[in-house]
């Protein structure tokens, strides 16, 4: 679950990370407010949705004008940029030309910037350990940095048994070139921000940039908070923090079904039970020469309400031409899943080809109830054969 950068910079402020002052404003007369109460005379002006790129970005009815972070030097020209950005779409390279709207802002404190660096935290898959990166590139994409410059960045494992030690910030801090007080103004970040990212459940913490200031003091200007969302029943106080508006409708309809979907932009729905099935399903279906419409994990507790919400998500995407459902039966056994296929079908007239593979618990009594529901199921044997059938059936073969 994402959230936005205010929203993280609060939270990150309650575990002693350096972070400026600034308030959320939803109206232009909001964000005079808000600058006012900040010691100016600078002011940077932020658009608030969930994606980067938002200073390079462009709104849709001023493409020439200026992009969703805006540096200003009086509360008038605060409350220009806030009206330029509320209720506009902004577009980047991560929203893609569709853009993302607009609805608030946040008004932040200037800052002396004399250096812009990178800081990141995620779980590592390769060591299994929270991983903290760090870059002399800051303000650029991480991803790109990685691509074009792998040496500029820095990594350092955190053992989980005994935790971060002040000299894991120190080797960073030193590789980044920091110097005298920068180092200790570093540290000090580094080990807050560490602390937040175990108790808040982080799936990724991303500072960028992360500035040194003419002073020598290691703050964040920016904010990227990502949670794991298997924990949040932990943190109620953060799920309250979630913008519907910002998900995609039919991954906010699955969140209130327990179901795990991602939309994307192929033609073959899917729906499988565990998600490395889900993704070895999508990759054999592109393999066979198509694309997946989405992720969609029913879970190994699915039952036909489950099933049937399930299939209502993935035909409302117009875009799907055939469905595949491949289920491996344990806790949610065959003839569970098969009855919550037929019902759905018949509840929802289905009207494009559905392609079923069927294994595991149940799996001869799941495959009798298919073939004698009367509807126009195509049975699958294995992976391959459900994926060669259902990639024929979108080209119409």
């Amino acid at each position: 679950m994402n959230i936005h950068e205010y929203q993280a910079k609060e939270l990150l402020r309650r575990y002693g990370v350096a972070v400026l002052e600034g308030h959320v404003a939803w109206t232009a007369d909001e964000a005079v407010e808000a600058a006012k109460k900040l010691p100016g005379p600078v002011y940077v002006v932020k658009s608030q949705i969930h994606a980067g790129g938002r200073g390079a970005g462009r709104f849709t009815n001023d493409p020439d004008g200026k992009g969703g972070v805006r540096v200003v030097k009086s509360i008038e020209a605060v409350k220009e940029a806030a009206e330029a950005m509320i209720g506009k779409v902004l577009v980047t390279k991560q929203t893609g030309e569709q853009g993302k709207l607009v609805s608030r802002v946040f008004v932040e404190d200037g800052c002396d910037i004399k250096r812009e660096l990178y800081l990141g935290l995620l779980i590592d898959r390769e060591t299994s350990r929270v991983t903290v990166m760090a870059s002399t590139e800051g303000g650029m994409e991480i991803e790109e940095v990685a691509h074009n410059h792998p040496e500029k960045i820095l990594k350092v494992a955190i053992d989980p048994a005994s935790g971060i030690f002040p000299y894991h910030a120190r080797k960073l801090a030193f590789g980044l070139g920091l110097e005298g007080k920068q180092v200790a103004a570093f540290q000090k970040f580094v080990l807050a921000l560490y602390g937040a990212f175990l108790e808040l459940d982080c799936a990724i913490v991303e500072i960028n940039p992360l500035v040194v200031t003419g002073k020598g003091d290691i703050v964040a200007l920016d904010a990227k908070v990502s949670f794991d969302e298997s924990a949040l029943f932990r943190h109620k106080d953060l799920e309250a923090l979630r913008d519907d508006s910002e998900m995609d409708p039919k991954e906010l309809d699955a969140v209130n079904n327990d179901l795990n979907y991602v939309a994307l932009d192929g033609e073959i729905g899917c729906m499988v039970n565990g998600a490395g099935l889900a993704m070895a399903t999508m990759d054999i279906i592109k393999l066979y020469g198509s694309s997946p419409a989405n992720f969609l994990d029913v879970g190994g507790t699915a039952n036909a309400a489950r099933v049937t919400e399930a299939f209502r998500i993935i035909t409302s995407d117009v875009n799907v031409k055939a469905i595949l459902v491949n289920i491996f039966g344990g806790i949610a056994k065959c003839d569970m899943i098969a009855n919550g296929i037929v019902e759905a079908s018949k509840n929802l007239k289905l009207s494009v080809p559905l392609v079923v593979r069927l294994e595991g618990t149940n799996v001869d009594l799941g495959k009798k109830i298919l073939a004698e529901s009367g509807l126009a199921i195509i049975a699958a044997d294995n992976l391959a054969d459900a994926a060669q059938k259902v990639v024929a059936a979108v080209k119409g073969a």
